[in-house]
């Protein structure tokens, strides 16, 4: 009896740490076929023979998802490794949180450049496959923020939001021939948080992460459900987040 994820041909961008990392590994160990891109090569490397030690099947490509090149070079990787590909997972992604009025431009752009353009980068690198082969699944990790709007997270919240708004015509569009899931993870105890340039939010969201935040590998659940259920099945959104969250 199948799992549902056993055999799967699965990319996974951002895959290096966190949300990534944890898919990756329980993916590997129901027996999922991977592919690993981050733009931090040494800690894939890690990874990659992390799972390979435990029986597990993966290959690496350092992978800037802001670069649509590389994004498509992670999705010819899995063709030239295992023959196809079944699953993108938009995992990659970067948070800047200011007040509108201090005008991070740098910022903007970043997420603009990772969290949106990075996951339309690995759409379009997935697509061409999965209409070749007539099916496929688009699994992208988005955020809490966005359903409750709030200060400091505007930006943020709009590039989460256009994915989902992406996610929702993309699924329309399939018409049976792919799947697209989405899924919102809430405080989830990562590394995330440390790259937020903003002293005292970065402060703030990781004080409040380590009073509240679940592990990475809720998440990663989330995706292996997804994952395995019936070719006839979408699993469209899901919200995953600690119970004693707003």
């Amino acid at each position: 009896m199948t799992n549902g994820v056993e055999n799967k041909v699965v990319v996974i961008t951002g895959a290096s740490s966190g949300i990534g990392e944890a898919t990756a590994e329980l993916l590997a160990a129901r027996g999922a076929k991977l592919v690993l891109g981050a733009r931090r090569a040494d800690l894939l490397l890690n990874l990659t023979q992390r799972i390979q030690s435990a029986g597990g099947q993966a290959v690496y490509l350092q992978t800037d998802v802001t670069s649509s090149a590389e994004v498509a070079a992670l999705a010819q990787l899995a063709l030239t490794e295992f023959g196809r590909l079944d699953v993108m997972i938009n995992n990659a992604g970067i948070s800047q949180l200011h007040l509108m009025e201090e005008v991070d431009i740098e910022g903007w752009e970043q997420m603009i450049d990772v969290n949106l353009k990075g996951t339309l980068y690995g759409i379009a690198a997935a697509l061409p496959v999965f209409k070749s082969q007539g099916s496929g699944h688009i699994i992208n990790i988005i955020s809490t923020a966005g359903i409750s709007i709030v200060r400091t997270m505007g930006v943020y919240a709009a590039t989460k939001n256009a994915v989902r708004t992406i996610g929702e015509a993309l699924r329309q569009e399939s018409k049976g021939r792919w799947r697209v899931t989405g899924i919102s993870p809430g405080f989830v105890a990562t590394p995330f948080a440390g790259n937020i340039k903003n002293e005292a939010i970065r402060n703030v969201l990781t004080q409040r992460a380590g009073e509240i935040a679940i592990p990475a590998s809720a998440i990663a659940e989330a995706v292996a459900y997804a994952i395995s259920q019936p070719d006839q099945v979408d699993v469209g959104d899901m919200v995953i987040r600690p119970a004693v969250q707003d």
